[in-house]
């Protein structure tokens, strides 16, 4: 088990073999690096090596995660275990919880839908449309589905057997304070679809929809190494948190490689030509999303990929102190989750 996870402490080599299969063809990783605000065609190069990564990083948090349950004296793997390896991320943390949050209400709300809970709602409806004003006693007794919070065994109020009861203000401040990164990318995003036409739209909102779990959880226990890396069996949640989390590294590596490509051209431009000052002075315009792609614009490339990779994999100086031994740092450092 610890002899699998110490070969991706390494990025992978571009064509390098793979034992398990891949969850899905390159469409699916191109809709993710889409929606992270890559617009031209990525080669079949760029994505699989980012899948590989992404991979790279399963296999490690499937390790780390194996690591805590043994250390719990537990063989499976629980939610804690996952959401604890990116526990210093809060912005990430509060998605993830926002995430689960809403899958129990729909999950919720399909259960009283089998139960009779559907038929009541049509009844109901009837009634309105008929024009019979329900009383208060019907209102109450009519169940109500809300946002359920996630609580984390290491939260300070799990400390306590007596909770202090929510407040609906709170959550949106610890919320609002959690998620700037996520209103970062909300703004983002927007402004990205803010001149797209409604056909634009709907692709994008398809896009979205995109992950290495969607539809296919059978194989994704395949490609991620379950019963090699790890002999835990996921259950759903398991599967939906590491079906997150891929978007995730996907969506931060292509934003981050997009950036190293931005700086690479204002460099080529910079030191200029004839050639580069005329597409300067050119007229910008409004493109949309089914325009062809405009002159010089091209899409992030393996070498773009690999220099973001590095980025997010070097340590920052203010930990070096604390790695440092003898005056040198460790030979082999720690893979760094992204």
């Amino acid at each position: 088990m610890t002899e699998v996870a110490s070969s991706v402490f390494s990025i992978p080599a571009d064509n390098s073999p793979n034992a398990m299969p891949k969850p899905e063809d390159n469409t699916n990783n191109q809709e993710m690096m889409f929606v992270s605000g890559e617009t031209a065609e990525p080669s079949t190069e760029t994505t699989t090596l980012i899948e590989d990564i992404t991979r790279q990083q399963v296999l490690e948090i499937l390790s780390r995660s194996t690591a805590l349950a043994t250390r719990r004296g537990v063989r499976s793997i629980s939610t804690d275990d996952l959401i604890f390896l990116i526990r210093h991320d809060k912005a990430k943390v509060s998605r993830l919880r926002t995430f689960l949050s809403w899958k129990d209400v729909r999950k919720n709300v399909k259960d009283s839908d089998d139960k009779g809970g559907g038929d009541a709602a049509d009844f109901a409806a009837a009634d309105d449309a008929a024009g019979v004003v329900a009383g208060p006693q019907d209102v109450a007794s009519k169940p109500k589905n809300k946002k359920a919070r996630v609580g984390l065994a290491w939260d300070v109020n799990s400390f306590y057997s007596v909770q202090i009861p929510e407040r609906e203000d709170e959550e949106d401040e610890e919320e609002e304070e959690q998620n700037y990164a996520t209103l970062q990318r909300l703004a983002a995003a927007d402004e990205r679809t803010r001149h797209m036409t409604k056909e634009e739209y709907v692709f994008w909102s398809e896009c979205r929809q995109a992950s290495f779990t969607y539809r296919k959880s059978k194989r994704f226990r395949e490609w991620a190494g379950f019963g090699v890396v790890t002999e835990s069996k996921p259950n759903d949640d398991i599967v939906d948190i590491l079906g997150f989390l891929t978007f995730e590294i996907v969506q931060t590596l292509t934003e981050q490689a997009l950036r190293v490509k931005e700086r690479e051209d204002n460099e080529k431009n910079r030191r200029g030509g004839a050639d580069a000052g005329e597409n300067l002075k050119k007229r910008k315009r409004e493109t949309g999303l089914f325009d062809p792609p405009e002159e010089g614009r091209t899409p992030i490339e393996p070498r773009h990929v690999r220099e973001a990779y590095r980025k997010l994999q070097a340590t920052p100086r203010s930990q070096t102190a604390m790695l440092l031994h003898n005056g040198r740092l460790p030979a082999r450092m720690p893979l760094v989750l992204i």
